[in-house]
């Protein structure tokens, strides 16, 4: 399915995924990016989170990787911090 056949209300939107290095991340990553949304991919894996990325992009998507362990306040400021210089914003 090609991205533009299923757009929803995640359209335009810019949506942050934890864990989203495999398993029902990335298919929550992929989701969110098939129905139009900007991704933030993050997770402690970052060679996992850029192959998300990859896959994001080759099906057209936009999508970014960043290194996060959530249980690290500082991480966590980072990723989000990261998030807003990439795409001005988080909804």
């Amino acid at each position: 399915m090609k991205l533009e056949e299923n757009r929803d209300a995640s359209a335009g939107k810019v949506a942050l995924v934890t864990g989203a290095s495999s398993g029902i991340g990335r298919a929550a990553a992929q989701t969110f990016a098939r129905k139009g949304a900007k991704v933030v991919v993050a997770a402690r894996q970052l060679e996992q989170c850029e192959e998300t990325v990859s896959l994001i992009r080759e099906a057209g998507g936009e999508a970014i990787s960043c290194r996060c362990d959530v249980a690290k306040n500082a991480d966590v400021q980072a990723l989000i911090e990261v998030t807003i210089a990439a795409f001005g914003r988080l909804d």
